[in-house]
C-alpha cells in the first residue's frame, strides 16, 4: 500500500528541505547482550556499531543494528544500575531522521523563531539536533559525518569486541572522534 500526500506549503520554510529518511530509532535497554542476541542471532539484524561513551559523568554503551535501507535500530545501556532503573519505563526512545546541513540549519532557525527549546550535539560520526514534540516524543535530526563510510567500516570491524569489553565492565569510551 502506498500512501500519497499533497505537499503542504507550510511544512517547510524552504523548498526541498526536510528529512531524507529515518536514520535510527533508539530506546533504553537493561541488557545489551540479550538485545544483541535477539536482534542479531534471532531476527538477523546485524550489530553494526558499538559506541562506548561518557557524557556528563554517565558512562553508557550505544549499539546500532543495521537495516537494509541504511537506517538502524539503536539501544542505550547505562553503566550505573540506578540510572538504568530510573530510565527503564520512562524513556519512550526517540526517532532520528537523516537531514542535510541546509535542512538542519533551517530547522534550527524555525525552532528559534518558534521559541522551541532544542539542543545540538556533535557526536563525531554525526551532528545532531534534538527536540521534543508536543507529545513528549524525542526527535533527532542528524547530519552524518563526511567520512561516514570509513567510520562505519571501523565500527563494524570492532563492534562485537567493543560490546564484550563494555559488558565485562571496561567502560572506557571508544569514540575518539567526538568533539569534547
Amino acid at each position: 500500500m502506498t500512501i500519497q500526500t499533497a505537499a503542504s506549503p507550510t511544512t517547510s520554510s524552504s523548498e526541498g528541505l526536510g528529512p531524507n529518511r529515518l536514520h535510527h530509532a533508539a530506546w533504553i535497554t537493561l541488557d545489551s547482550e540479550a538485545t544483541r542476541q535477539f536482534y542479531e542471532d534471532v531476527l538477523g539484524v546485524p550489530l553494526a556499531a558499538t559506541w562506548c561513551e561518557e557524557m556528563n559523568g554517565q558512562f553508557y554503551v550505544h549499539t546500532f543494528y543495521a537495516m537494509r535501507d541504511g537506517g538502524a535500530l539503536a539501544f542505550f545501556e547505562y553503566a550505573d544500575p540506578q540510572r538504568r532503573e530510573s530510565l527503564e519505563f520512562k524513556s519512550p526512545g526517540h526517532l532520528a531522521f537523516e537531514v542535510s546541513d541546509a535542512t538542519q540549519a533551517d530547522l534550527i532557525a524555525r525552532l528559534e523563531a518558534n521559541g522551541t527549546a532544542f539542543r545540538t550535539t556533535d557526536h563525531g560520526y554525526c551532528r545532531s539536533l534534538y527536540v521534543t514534540d508536543p507529545n513528549n516524543l524525542g526527535l533527532e535530526f542528524t547530519v552524518d559525518a563526511k567520512e561516514l563510510d570509513a567510520i562505519n567500516a571501523r565500527q563494524q570491524a570492532n563492534c562485537h569486541a567493543d560490546l564484550k569489553r563494555w559488558l565485562a565492565g571496561d567502560h572506557t569510551p571508544n569514540n575518539d572522534i567526538r568533539a569534547h
